[in-house]
Parts: structure tokens; C-alpha cells; sequence
């Protein structure tokens, strides 16, 4: 498993469609988003947060359908699945990848794009900690539905339709946790919600896209 996660990001780094990709369209939402609703402090620091999520939520999707698709062209997804080892691993390996060259960026980033848009003072650390806590649950159900399209040509579309519905709720109290945190209020029930949906998608959707790649691999 070592092994792979390391193969894996070895080849995010080397083909430059990982970190590098979903910070420059980071960096471009925030960038245009002063250009749409004007430059006023007062109106970027209200809508920061739900910025920021929307911008790392869109960053994340776009590397989704890289997750599966070159191990399936050359075969080594065949050899993953009659390898002794438990594909629900291999799944969980491939999401902590993504998540590794993708979200863990974000969530570092965050903070300093937050400047760009006023994001109240109190607002970056629960910015940092919504991202933190959120992020490895857009790449686990992004992992599911690269799963469940794998061996589609052209799934991209199919892809973001399977996957936007799915994250919309971690999207809704990722954005009430950083909103909360940067007007002073309790983010005590959106954080926890926010986590137990992170901890139910780590938890079960590896088994999901196990299920989704041996149907697939027939």
C-alpha cells in the first residue's frame, strides 16, 4: 500500500495535473471573483468563506477523473484487482493520494487567498479547519465516482453529474463552519456534522468504489 501511495504521487508530480492544476484554478476563482461583485471590503468579506469553499470544491474536481483512468489504460488497475491485497485498500490509497496533491494544497492556500477577499480575522483558522476536516471527504467521494466510471470514455461529464450531488452537503457545512467562525458565532453543530459526514465517507464509500471497479473490470 506504501508503495503504491508513493507511485501515485510520484506520477501526480510528474504529469503536473495534481497540486499545480488545482491551486492555478484556486487561484484564478479568487482572483475574478473581486472583478464580478466589485471591489468593496465589506461584500468580499461576507461572501469569503462560501467563495473559498466553492473555489476548492471545483479545484478538487477537476483531477477526479485522473484517479482511475491511467491505471485502467495500462492495465495495472487488472493487476491491482488479482493483486493479494484488499481493493477497498487500494481505493482508500488512491482517495489519500488525491487527497494528498489536491486538498492538502487547498487547505494550505486557503488562508493566504482569504487576504484577497477579507476574510474576517477570526474567520482563517476555521477556514483552515472546515477545509481540513472537509476536503478528504470530497476526495473519497470523488474516488467513488471516478470508480463507478472508470472505463467510460469521455466520463468526465458523467463523473462531475455523480459527484456535485454527493457534495453539496459537505459543501453546505464546510461554508457554515468558516462563515460562523469569521462572524465570532458557535461552530459547534456544523463542525460535527461536517465530520461525521468526512468520518462516514472514509469509512464506507472505499468499499463502494471496490464494488463499483470489479463490476467495471468484467
Amino acid at each position: 500500500m506504501r508503495a503504491l501511495l508513493v507511485r501515485d504521487l510520484r506520477l501526480a508530480v510528474r504529469a503536473g495535473g495534481g497540486f499545480g492544476l488545482a491551486l492555478a484554478f484556486f487561484l484564478i476563482v479568487v482572483v475574478l471573483v473581486p472583478f464580478a461583485v466589485g471591489p468593496q471590503p465589506e461584500v468580499l468579506g461576507e461572501i469569503a468563506a462560501g467563495v473559498l469553499w466553492i473555489g476548492a470544491l471545483l479545484a478538487c474536481l477537476l483531477s477526479l477523473d485522473r484517479i482511475f483512468a491511467l491505471d485502467f489504460e495500462d492495465g495495472s488497475l487488472e493487476l491491482l484487482a488479482s493483486a493479494p491485497v484488499p481493493l477497498e485498500g487500494v481505493a482508500a490509497v488512491k482517495a489519500l493520494a488525491h487527497w494528498l496533491v489536491t486538498g492538502l494544497p487547498l487547505v494550505l492556500a486557503a488562508p493566504v487567498l482569504g487576504v484577497l477577499l477579507h476574510l474576517p480575522g477570526p474567520g482563517f483558522v476555521w477556514l483552515t479547519v472546515s477545509l481540513a476536516v472537509g476536503t478528504p471527504a470530497l476526495s473519497v467521494i470523488g474516488c467513488f465516482g471516478a470508480a463507478l466510471t472508470v472505463g467510460l470514455k469521455r466520463g468526465g461529464l458523467l463523473l462531475s453529474l455523480i459527484v456535485l450531488p454527493l457534495y453539496v452537503p459537505v459543501l453546505i457545512f464546510g461554508a457554515e463552519v468558516a462563515r460562523r467562525g469569521a462572524e465570532g458565532l458557535a461552530v459547534g453543530t456544523p463542525l460535527a456534522l461536517l465530520g461525521g459526514l468526512a468520518a462516514g465517507a472514509v469509512a464506507l464509500l472505499p468499499f463502494a468504489a471496490a464494488a463499483a471497479i470489479r463490476i467495471n473490470l468484467r
